[in-house]
């Protein structure tokens, strides 16, 4: 037995030399596999044959030890060495090297957790981070916001250039100043438009025409005889022509005089009195005289054109009226024609101008009128019942006065056919005469835009139509961003007056009693012109730039509108407050840009501070009705030594009622860094705002915590999970399942699992990768320690057999 169990035992070492040979050979295969840990081959003797227990001592004897002969070596235990690997530096940010205790934890075949150290890591197609044999790596997720969820395990995703986020605005931070002893706002700046006039009512049309009346022929025969009634004196005569209407022509010159001698009465006798020429519409003469040369000739009858002669026996005292004097004097004359309403003296704009006709005072002192049409008294269009002309004087051709007026009974007793007039008023008669209004009836808040008129020289054009307006407003003198306006036919100038001091930014009251309250900031209509009083400050100062208005029709036509605003500020109190501004963007929550200017306006002065006004607007504000731009108010007050001592409102709030965002988008303006002190300068700029636009995800970091943060092309950062580590009691214990990977083992103990750097757990050093703790040096002395183990069990072996054969070689 002694030969056979020495051959069994050699055996053993061979196979522990094996062993250990194989284990040291696996070590310095793996020495640059990144998180290997190298093992150790731990022996124990193997069963042991006793030949005596020994005895103890005695009085007669020392005692003897036991006699026993081992049977070999087996292998105890092969265990890692989780000792730290050198940390070396890598250019990929997704290698990571723990530095203290711990293994990341990975999704295995069939969802089974497994642990590593080597943390050589990359991203698949699905942006998800696995190891480099393709192990999903293992961590906290994150939600839609961004929010680490830390309700299980689950693989982590860094979607580069997919994922998007934005950041709204929550602070505005300006700086600058605000001069406290600059002057006071109190003269706000006004602007107003031309002339506008209300296109519903009734119009002369333009059918009029004007003809010079040359005076008649005197008459060529006077006679006088016995038997009438005249007494003696010396007469003369004169005739004029009166058409159908009664309207009476210019009297011919004076006849010559007749004398009936004294000593009786008589008569005188007309012959070759003048005819209307043709078939004028004049279809009756009449006959005036005079006695003694007095030159009042008064009324002695009215006969039918066609009568040459007559005969005349009235007596002085039955004469009727005078001859009415006066003509026109030499010149060329124009008319026009208005309406009237005798009961609310409402007057028409006025029929298109007629003539000019050459008057001669000398042969043709009257002008008459015809076609002058008739009103139609239609209460839609204003219920007109009077007509009234307007001539030019000979000295000044573009001014013209009234010089007629028709009332409603005359204009009745006209008919329904077209009105004459014969005009012989002399220019000095209506110098003090009513001067035409050619703009005609004044708008209304209520008159719809379709129906107003604009008037260039003698041209009437409607101004408005259906259709989009494109609203350019100025501010400051600075262009506003241009707002649309849809005009229908039911959209009224009111509409459009309330459209345009909302996307001017007008604020129109205010909660501080500091706010002037005297002024009627806004929109209204004055002398039928539109007019905008601006807030105080010349910040606020408002101006329409002649390209202010672009009209697309509902045919597509675009047209510039020519509505030209102008100031009316007096330059003895032009518009005064002095004040800053400041313009800047800021953010919503889908991060689109909105545009935001603040203006400020020196509102009061204490003995022991000043007080400004900030007004906030800002085009982008989509409020729930209307289309005011107004986003914010407050009154900054300022102390003695300059110091911002507060704001009373300093939060803007802009509605984004027509956009998919959160509504309102709400921030705070920090006024702090504002001085008050007398610079002598108003500045106001915003140095910098919280928000950001939308970005894509362009790059990450990942902390000592294993938190990965990614970092956005519009400079925000934002969270995208969180490495989870574990760790065991036992690393031991492990199980080694291949590709760098443990498995937990029934004698490693459950994981603890933490993020890195708590719960005992190592940190994590990104763009670094933890080498293999191999040593080289001290693997070989073990291989040869091996070798040397094994060559001396095949020796062992070798002399049993030599044993053997000698024992074999006694039968010889």
């Amino acid at each position: 037995m002694g030969l056979q169990s020495a051959l069994s035992t050699a055996l053993t070492g061979l196979t522990a030399a094996e062993t250990s040979i194989d284990v040291t050979g696996n070590n310095v295969a793996n020495s640059q596999t990144v998180g290997f840990k190298e093992s150790s081959v731990n022996f124990a003797t193997q069963f042991l044959q006793t030949q005596s227990i020994g005895s103890a001592p005695t009085t007669g004897r020392g005692g003897t030890n036991p006699r026993q002969v081992g049977l070999g070596v087996k292998v105890a235990e092969i265990s890692p060495k989780f000792t730290q690997g050198t940390v070396e530096i890598s250019s990929n940010p997704l290698d990571l090297a723990i530095q203290g205790d711990g293994f990341y934890i990975v999704e295995g075949a069939g969802g089974k957790q497994l642990y590593t150290r080597n943390g050589q890591f990359k991203t698949n197609a699905n942006n998800e981070i696995v190891t480099s044999t393709g192990q999903r790596v293992l961590g906290f997720g994150v939600d839609s916001n961004f929010e680490i969820q830390p309700t299980g395990l689950r693989p982590i995703s860094i979607p580069l250039g997919a994922a998007a986020v934005a950041q709204p605005t929550e602070n505005v931070y300006l700086e600058g100043a605000l001069d406290p002893n600059g002057e006071v706002g109190s003269e706000p700046g006004v602007i107003q438009s031309d002339v506008l006039s209300d296109g519903t009512k009734e119009i002369p049309s333009n059918t009029s025409t004007a003809s010079a009346l040359t005076k008649p022929n005197e008459t060529t025969s006077v006679s006088a005889t016995l038997g009438g009634s005249i007494a003696n004196g010396n007469y003369r005569y004169r005739v004029t022509f009166v058409d159908g209407d009664g309207n009476e022509g210019p009297a011919s010159n004076v006849t010559s005089t007749i004398n009936l001698s004294a000593g009786g009465s008589g008569q005188i006798n007309l012959s070759s009195i003048p005819q209307p020429a043709g078939t004028s519409e004049f279809t009756n003469i009449r006959i005036y005289r005079d006695l003694n040369g007095d030159d009042d000739f008064r009324f002695v009858d009215s006969i039918s054109s066609g009568t040459t002669s007559y005969s005349d026996t009235l007596d002085t005292g039955s004469l009727g009226a005078s001859l009415a004097s006066g003509g026109l004097d030499n010149g060329s004359y124009s008319y026009y024609v208005t309406y009237y309403n005798s009961t609310s003296g409402l007057e028409t704009r006025p029929s298109a101008r007629f003539g000019p006709v050459s008057a001669d005072g000398t042969t043709s002192p009257r002008i008459r009128l015809d076609d002058i049409p008739s009103p139609s008294n239609d209460p839609n269009s204003g219920s007109f019942d009077g007509v009234r002309i307007y001539r030019n004087q000979a000295n000044s051709q573009n001014e013209f006065r009234m010089v007629g007026e028709l009332t409603p009974t005359q204009v009745a007793a006209f008919g329904a056919g077209d009105i004459s007039f014969i005009d012989n008023t002399p220019d000095s008669a209506i110098a003090s005469a009513p001067e035409i209004n050619l703009d005609g009836p004044e708008i209304s808040f209520a008159l719809p835009l379709v129906d107003v008129v604009t008037r260039d020289g003698s041209n009437y054009t409607n101004l408005f139509k259906e259709g989009v307006l494109d609203f350019t407003g100025n501010k400051g003198g600075r262009d506003l961003a241009t707002k649309e306006f849809t005009i229908t036919s039911t959209t009224t100038v009111g509409d459009l007056i309330s459209f345009m001091e909302q996307s001017m930014g007008v604020l129109k009251t205010a909660n501080e009693d500091s706010f002037p309250g005297s002024v009627n900031y806004g929109g209204t209509i004055q002398d039928s012109r539109l007019q905008f009083t601006s807030n105080m400050g010349v910040q606020n100062e408002l101006d329409i730039n002649l390209s202010g208005f672009q009209l697309t029709d509902l045919s597509g036509s675009i047209s510039s509108l020519p509505f030209d605003f102008t100031s009316i500020n007096p330059d003895s109190a032009p518009v005064n407050g002095e004040g800053g501004s400041a313009e800047f963007v800021v953010y919503d929550s889908l991060g689109i840009p909105l545009s935001v200017r603040v203006t400020t306006v020196l509102e009061r002065k204490t003995n022991n501070g000043a007080e400004f006004r900030y007004i906030a607007t800002s085009p982008d504000n989509e409020p729930e009705t209307g289309d005011s731009t107004i986003v914010g108010t407050g009154v900054i007050k300022t102390d003695g030594n300059g110091a911002i001592i507060s704001v009373t409102e300093d939060t803007v709030a802009i509605d984004r009622r027509e956009s998919p965002s959160a509504s309102p988008l709400l921030f705070q303006l920090d006024f702090s860094q504002v001085t008050g002190l007398s610079t002598g300068l108003n500045e106001l700029s915003a140095s910098r705002q919280d928000g950001f636009a939308a970005g894509t995800l362009s790059s990450f970091i990942i902390t000592e915590t294993g938190l990965i943060q990614g970092v956005f092309s519009n400079g925000s950062s934002r969270d995208l999970g969180q490495l989870r580590m574990a760790r065991f009691a036992n690393n031991g214990g492990l199980e080694q399942v291949g590709d760098n990977m443990f498995s937990a083992g029934v004698n490693s103990g459950l994981p603890i699992q933490g993020d890195p750097g708590a719960n005992g757990l190592g940190n994590i050093t990104a763009g670094a990768v933890e080498l293999s703790n191999t040593d080289i040096g001290q693997n070989l002395i073990e291989l040869i320690l091996a070798s040397t183990q094994y060559r001396g069990g095949a020796r062992v072996i070798t002399a049993v057999q030599q044993l053997l054969d000698e024992l074999l070689a006694l039968r010889r």
